[in-house]
């Protein structure tokens, strides 16, 4: 049976295939629905002598990759980044063209593999996407009421809680009743939002410390129910690195480097991986900065850095510090120690 390789690119409601072999051939080029069982039964037929099939990381990714393993396909997702680079160099983009692409970067191996996590991990992190959006709504709606009232002359001032804000927005609305039944769906909904958050937030703190993983993590000083979870959520399995420092380097917190010949340039931090990690870690690092009390090497090295370099970098440095730490805890399952 000849040997042949696959490459399948991805669209919402068709996927395209094509087949090349070993010599780079094309085979056959065709498309089916996107449908892991749809796809099975494609390649069982037009790809029987199949070594690898390669698709592009994207929204269906992690559906189609575990329909296609539990049906026996030797199927593997590469960075949709890395492979933009490969198909770019075609003059035509299609998605015939697109497939063709990576069936030939499944020929070659000149991809880097991603890792897809595991059903129960998307959960969690549905989980905290909802939580997550859910406070980006509240921000924004809360700014949305703070200007509404400047329009009007009115200061909603500093306040820290919905308890705090209802006493001041009734302070305000006795000054000017007419605004109250024109803010109130705004205010209704804030109110909404923040009973919602408070809900979920409650119940991952309950989960972080049911589950021994995280509650070692949160041991780790700036560390709690959030951050934990997200970090066990994106690293999933801290054996896939084989270094602290490569657990930073996932979460974007690695400065670019640009050397060549005598240049030698680091620059900014790469924003390149995990985004809900990054502002999790960048998040705890702020809070050791600015709330941890009880002294600790690593705050007395990030507030020494603030000094020099500025409080923003000293807290991205100390986010990628508490990567390397977290996983050093998570890998050797000790409890953070206070010096």
């Amino acid at each position: 049976m000849v040997e042949v390789y696959v490459g399948l690119d991805v669209s919402d409601k068709s996927t395209h295939l094509c087949v090349v072999d070993g010599r780079g051939d094309e085979i056959w080029s065709g498309a089916c629905a996107t449908d892991p069982e749809v796809i099975a039964r494609t390649l069982e037929r037009r790809a029987p002598g199949r070594v690898r099939v390669v698709l592009e990381t994207g929204p269906l990714s992690a559906f189609l990759y575990h329909g296609l393993v539990e049906r026996g396909v030797p199927v593997t997702c590469v960075c949709a980044r890395h492979a933009k680079g490969v198909l770019s160099a075609r003059v035509n983009k299609s998605d015939p063209h697109d497939a063709e692409g990576l069936a030939q970067m499944a020929r070659t191996g000149w991809f880097k593999a991603v890792r897809i996590k595991a059903e129960a991990t998307h959960m969690d992190r549905a989980r905290l996407k909802i939580r997550e959006q859910l406070v980006a709504a509240r921000l924004a709606m809360a700014g949305q009421l703070r200007g509404l009232l400047k329009l009007f002359g009115l200061r909603l001032g500093k306040v820290t809680t919905p308890g705090k804000r209802r006493e001041r927005l009734a302070a305000l609305f006795a000054l000017r009743p007419e605004l109250e039944p024109i803010l109130a769906p705004l205010t209704e909904s804030l109110e909404a939002l923040e009973a919602q958050i408070a809900k979920a937030s409650k119940a991952l703190a309950i989960q972080a410390q049911a589950d021994p993983v995280t509650a070692r993590l949160m041991t780790a000083p700036g560390v709690g129910p959030i951050t934990a979870l997200v970090f066990k959520s994106s690293i999933e399995d801290p054996g896939r690195f084989a270094r602290g420092e490569d657990a930073g380097a996932f979460a974007g917190l690695a400065p670019r480097r640009n050397q060549s010949g005598e240049r030698d340039h680091k620059g900014r931090i790469s924003k390149a991986g995990d985004r809900m990690l990054r502002s999790a870690l960048y998040e705890a690092a702020n809070v050791l900065l600015a709330r941890v009390k009880r002294p600790c090497a690593l705050r007395d090295w990030g507030l020494r850095l603030a000094e020099t370099k500025g409080p923003k970098r000293a807290r991205v440095a100390v986010a990628r510090k508490l990567a390397i730490l977290l996983h050093r805890l998570w890998l050797s399952e000790t409890d953070f120690r206070w010096a």
